[in-house]
């Protein structure tokens, strides 16, 4: 035992186990400062605005590398700003991602440069090949495109989670090691941050890492505000409208003409006396003028009178020096009114009834992620690996299309390993014309 000799490397992992047992375990010192700064519920609260932004980022990842991405539960803690860049090394690319609309901050999200490495391969159509080469600006470019459209379809489920729409600037990769004062500016003057960690796995065993999202504590407890207050309101339910207040009743008005009321002109000889009644007794006598004014109803609904004005019809004795006197219809029978009720069906147009003939018919129902316009010589180059820029703008929903027709818009959406596609507006029949 004393002849042999131990190698760097041993001699190296010697003294890292040593270091470690010597260092104090900085995970519980997190966790004690997690529970200082951030309550249960805005730790749950942080933890499911990443879950929700991350799910729909993932199934875009999915659609950008073919292979199935899966990205678990966060883990949220708070950290300090020292610690973090003590913690920085030369092998992790972070990509600045900041908010213009809806939000305002910035956060950036970490890998590991093989990660990047692996994940600009498959964009390029290869098998995941970490290649030996350094990063350089086509490695950054590509996880700056693969970020834009990730964090661009999580605004999306942003805007639902918060109800108001978010949009984000071009992200923009840099190198950790390299970009300190890049660093400070987006980290600003905080000194806590907000950690979130997911595994990230791209299926195949081809990448297994830890995706991290690093943002300055004040954006965190924005973030927190808003999400709290957006289930605020929509708990509170809408305060009904109070009920009209009944329309009263309008009195009909008292006409002091009875020839008005009578809807006939004063000289009608209809209206007149019968000379042979009047010739037995003076023309002046009111209880004859109170009985010409007493009518038929029927009599009265000829003339053009409704049988509710007859309340304040006074005789016309009252011409004659004596005092009118009012006269009161008899008692009339009053009902409801019943209308015909006509329904809908009727007013169908004919064979309306065997519309359910229709339901077993077959429409195509096709999905259009995006259109452009390219030049023959255009189409000609096209290789493997080759990238075709639609009209499409990232995050914007896709048309659904029934046999050629545009009805709804969605969004992508995995489904075990199929695409699926949710639907999230329906068209008008007004717009469909």
């Amino acid at each position: 035992m004393a002849g042999e000799t131990l190698s760097q490397d041993e001699i190296n992992a010697l003294l890292g186990n040593m270091n470690a047992d010597d260092t104090p375990d900085q995970s519980s010192d997190s966790d004690d400062l997690t529970g200082k700064m951030l309550t249960t519920d805005e730790v749950d609260a942080l933890g499911e605005i990443g879950n929700i932004s991350m799910g729909t980022a993932a199934t875009t990842l999915f659609a950008l590398l073919n292979h199935k991405v899966l990205i678990t539960t966060p883990k949220v803690s708070v950290i300090t700003t020292e610690s973090f860049k003590a913690a920085i090394t030369d092998d992790l690319i972070a990509t600045s991602v900041g908010y213009t609309e809806g939000l305002v901050g910035d956060n950036l999200l970490i890998l590991k440069d093989s990660d990047v490495k692996i994940i600009a391969d498959l964009m390029m159509g290869g098998e995941g090949v970490c290649s030996d080469e350094p990063i350089n600006e086509f490695h950054l470019s590509a996880i700056s495109e693969a970020m834009n459209q990730m964090i661009g379809s999580s605004s999306t489920s942003m805007s639902q989670i918060f109800g108001k729409k978010i949009d984000i600037s071009p992200p923009l990769a840099i190198q950790l090691d390299s970009a300190r004062d890049r660093l400070d500016e987006l980290l600003s003057k905080d000194e806590h941050l907000v950690k979130v960690s997911f595994r990230m796995q791209v299926l195949d065993n081809i990448i297994d890492t830890e995706l991290m999202q690093i943002m300055p504590f004040s954006f965190g407890k924005d973030l927190v505000a808003g999400l709290l207050s957006a289930n605020d309101s929509s708990s509170e339910p809408e305060p009904q409208p109070a009920p009209a207040p009944p329309a009263p009743q309008e009195m009909p008005q008292q006409q002091a003409d009875p020839n008005a009321q009578m809807g006939m002109p004063m000289g009608d000889p209809n209206m007149m006396m019968n000379p042979q009644m009047g010739m037995g007794m003076p023309m002046g006598d009111p209880n004859m003028m109170n009985q010409q004014m007493m009518m038929n109803p029927q009599m009265m609904g000829g003339m053009g009178m409704p049988m509710g004005q007859m309340q304040h019809v006074y005789p016309a004795g009252g011409a004659y020096g004596y005092p009118p006197q009012a006269v009161y219809p008899p008692d009339v029978d009053i009902q409801n009114a019943h209308f015909q009720a006509f329904d809908r069906n009727q007013t169908a147009a004919p064979g309306a009834e065997n519309i359910n003939i229709l339901m077993d018919v077959s429409l195509d129902v096709t999905v259009e992620l995006g259109r452009t316009r390219k030049k023959v010589r255009e189409i000609l180059e096209y290789g493997q690996g080759a990238i075709i820029e639609l009209d499409r703008v990232v995050g914007e929903h896709i048309d659904i299309l029934v046999n050629g027709k545009f009805i709804a818009k969605g969004e992508v959406v995995v489904i075990d390993e199929n695409f699926g596609i949710r639907i999230t507006s329906i068209i008008s029949p007004e717009h469909r014309i």
